[in-house]
């Protein structure tokens, strides 16, 4: 069994020739040189040839704004590379034209789905918290998400992250850790991996079906700060302040494009529509065009997906297959999702499936959808129906580990419910979580959850 201590270093760099003036870790596009760089990364990424623009960034002074932002935008008539083999589309009708097959809708079981819906919630907040003191995939390794927990003989995790007073050297947890920390939650703490459900839900109990990207733009500038939304929703945030429409939100000045910021949004659209996963994808594809395009759009209706057919599945492993039919059979995420359900077919570890994973798709940023929607299919299916080993192991995984927690705890908790749920995470939540949101501080959880059933019993207006 391989060590998942020594994993191979990602085969695929793209960023090794970009200047180390413009190299960063804050992802922020407030910051010119932080677009340059990611925007290098996501043509890159996506099989476009940027070579020259590199070149020239060497000649050019990094704090010169309007110099800077130039080379950003020239990249937006970048060419592909003829050697480009996925087939990647950006509207709605044309994604809908890859499906080989509708999915169809699979009546719920209207006794359970009350008890779904709360545990759904219930999962995805617990799940959310559980990675929350560890998201920071850039020293959150896999290794270091190890070592920790060994060190306060806590290995596998099993519970919230234990507390190690002092924190020892060579760790640093993220500043919600007095939140977040067994024996230390009280309420759950803030995070978008809430606020955005939280959101999702207001949304559609305001425009039901007629949801529009702009409808989402307006409620973003209405009840979000800026400063607790990132990465390519920040991008879009701007651009919207700024008098720029969907869906060019999407893409102009915005190399977060295609990271998880989408997937994270998609589970109430599933919620809503349980057992109706291509109708859920749909609608999510309203949600996610505001600020994403390819395997961020597809990220969000495979999530909206997975998360409607949960409700109907045996097992998570249905659920998967089910939700892979919304997504583009020749797209990256398409690629990654197979990839991961092939490794679980052959009998590959847990270790060993980490391993190939980081290795195929360790390129990425640890932010973006491809890589992280690959391991929370992993989790779900190592961890063999049981939603505390699913949740462990795909925290474990590293990465975006509260985001990732949270959709494979909301996965997990619609098939096995509230029952099934670890009381010991879900008690001290206290039925209450912190938001961002103008008005929505405070929400009772299972208010959420029966607001929510509404819509799904009776249907979007």
């Amino acid at each position: 069994m391989p060590d998942t201590r020594r994993v191979p270093v990602p085969s695929t760099d793209h960023s090794s020739d970009v200047p180390a003036a413009f190299r960063h870790t804050t992802f922020d596009p407030l910051e010119a040189k932080d677009l340059l760089f990611d925007e290098i990364l996501q043509r890159r990424e996506s099989g476009y040839d940027v070579d020259d623009v590199v070149a020239r960034a060497a000649t050019i002074d990094p704090d010169d704004r309007e110099a800077v932002l130039s080379l950003v935008d020239e990249m937006a008539t970048a060419t592909r590379r003829d050697d480009w083999s996925h087939h990647e589309p950006d509207a709605l009708e044309a994604i809908t034209a890859t499906w080989a097959s509708r999915p169809v809708r699979v009546p719920v079981d209207d006794a359970r789905l009350h008890d779904q819906l709360h545990a759904a919630w219930l999962g995805r907040i617990a799940g959310c918290n559980v990675g929350k003191p560890v998201e920071m995939g850039s020293h959150w390794t896999v290794e270091r998400i190890r070592d920790y927990l060994e060190l306060a003989d806590a290995y596998p995790l099993d519970d919230y992250f234990p507390v190690i007073d002092p924190t020892p050297e060579g760790f640093e947890l993220r500043d919600n850790w007095t939140d977040t920390l067994r024996g230390l939650v009280d309420g759950s703490a803030r995070d978008d991996d809430i606020d955005y459900p939280i959101l999702a839900l207001h949304l559609l109990e305001q425009h039901g079906t007629q949801l529009h990207p702009r409808h989402v733009g307006d409620a973003w500038l209405e009840l979000f700060p800026i400063v607790q939304v990132f990465t390519a929703e920040r991008a879009a945030y701007i651009n919207l302040v700024n008098g720029v429409e969907p869906p060019e939100t999407a893409t102009h000045r915005n190399p977060y494009r295609e990271w998880i910021g989408a997937l994270i949004r998609g589970d109430v659209f599933g919620y809503v529509n349980p057992g109706d996963p291509a109708t859920a994808a749909e609608q999510s594809y309203q949600d996610a065009s505001l600020s994403h395009v390819g395997n961020g759009i597809y990220g969000e209706m495979w999530a909206a997906a997975l998360v409607a057919s949960a409700f109907v599945a045996a097992d998570a492993r249905e659920a998967i297959d089910t939700a892979t039919l919304v997504v583009p059979p020749a797209s990256r995420l398409a690629e990654a999702i197979t990839h991961v359900v092939r490794l679980f077919d052959e009998g590959a570890s847990w270790d060993e499936a980490v391993v190939s994973i980081r290795e195929h798709y360790g390129h990425y940023s640890w932010v973006h959808t491809i890589n992280n929607a690959a391991l929370i299919v992993a989790g779900l299916l190592w961890g063999e129906g049981d939603y505390m080993k699913s949740l462990s192991l795909t925290v474990m995984g590293g990465w975006d580990t509260d985001s990732n927690g949270a959709t494979v705890g909301s996965v997990a908790g619609i098939l096995h419910g509230t029952a099934g749920l670890p009381a010991r995470l879900v008690e001290p939540l206290h039925d209450r979580t912190r938001s961002a949101l103008f008005g929505y501080d405070h929400s009772v959880i299972s208010d959420l959850a029966e607001r929510t059933h509404r819509l799904a019993a009776n249907g979007l207006s």
